[in-house]
């Protein structure tokens, strides 16, 4: 599945994209709420490149995809629409990591949009989540302008201590008939 809203491309993810997924996974910023800013090793991103690529053969439609700004050409990060961990393809899970160039600059927000309305228009979901930390707030505002709403709060196990980890984790999510009268209630209808 390719995806263009009015300043992204968003593209199934290519083993050219490595340079970038390292560059990406080595900024201490982009990752402080994923590891507490750790660089990842080359080795790890070139797994998980590998088993990105493979993921359309698992669940057609789905996958990873990256965020290329159509003004420009380049490279901003990469987002993700999945079943998630113990759910089925009906419930995928919305992530995204961009680079800091791309923070507040609204791209996180209408990339996730366009997966939350392809999830529902074209792949058949009955409702889209993600969760992030609680502390994480310009992530939560993310999920918020893409239609997702709070539901709850959890504690999850995460292998490294972050700063602020002890206020937990949050999920938002939104279902398709929420979904559905968003559309109605704002005349918007998915591209």
């Amino acid at each position: 599945m390719r995806l263009e809203t009015a300043r992204l491309l968003l593209r199934p993810v290519v083993a050219d994209d490595l340079e970038s997924l390292v560059a990406l996974d080595n900024d201490p910023e982009v990752m402080f709420f994923i590891n507490a800013g750790a660089p990842t090793p080359r080795a790890e991103v070139e797994a998980d490149l590998q088993w990105w690529l493979g993921y359309p053969d698992r669940y057609p439609a789905y996958g990873f995809y990256a965020a290329i700004e159509k003004a420009t050409g380049d490279f901003l990060g990469w987002f993700h629409l999945r079943p998630g961990e113990g759910a089925g393809p009906d419930e995928p899970e919305l992530g995204y990591r961009l680079v800091r160039r791309a923070w507040g600059r609204g791209y996180a927000s209408e990339g996730s949009r366009a997966l939350v309305d392809a999830a529902f228009a074209e792949l058949g979901a009955t409702r889209v989540y993600a969760q992030t930390m609680a502390v994480n707030i310009a992530s939560r505002r993310v999920m918020e302008k893409a239609g997702l709403r709070f539901v709850r709060t959890f504690v999850a196990d995460w292998p490294v201590r972050i700063p602020g980890d002890e206020h937990g984790d949050v999920e938002y999510a939104i279902s398709r008939a929420e979904w559905e009268a968003d559309q109605l209630r704002t005349g918007r209808t998915a591209t």
